[in-house]
């Protein structure tokens, strides 16, 4: 009976072996994927900055910077609005008097639905 007893104690202390075993390996897999996640991040962010530094040479060699673009379109608004102004003082009197010829132009004509 003690040789059974020494026997189970074996096994007891085999398996808790075996369960710290287990246990450890688990811990290094858990830090070896942690690390691998944390380089992939790594490796990430240092594409995405890399991507980003291309894509800002490519916009400011292709269409200039955002303020030259703005300038430009300030620049052709300014003149676009001259030139309305211009042409509003030029034909202004003329676009007047016609609309008054029109008002004042008063036709009497019965309604064609009108029935007597």
């Amino acid at each position: 009976m003690a040789s059974n007893t020494q026997g189970i104690q074996q096994l007891l202390a085999a398996e808790k072996k075996a369960a710290e075993k287990v246990g450890e390996a688990r811990k290094r897999k858990a830090r070896r994927l942690k690390q691998a996640k944390d380089e992939a991040t790594e490796e990430i962010e240092k594409y995405r900055g890399e991507r980003e530094k291309q894509f800002k040479d490519f916009e400011a060699k292709h269409i200039g910077s955002r303020e030259g673009v703005s300038n430009k379109i300030d620049a052709d608004t300014r003149v676009r609005i001259d030139e309305m102004n211009r042409a509003l003082s030029s034909h202004k009197e003329f676009v007047i008097k016609d609309v008054l010829e029109y008002v004042y132009a008063i036709k009497l004509e019965l309604h064609k639905n009108y029935r007597q």
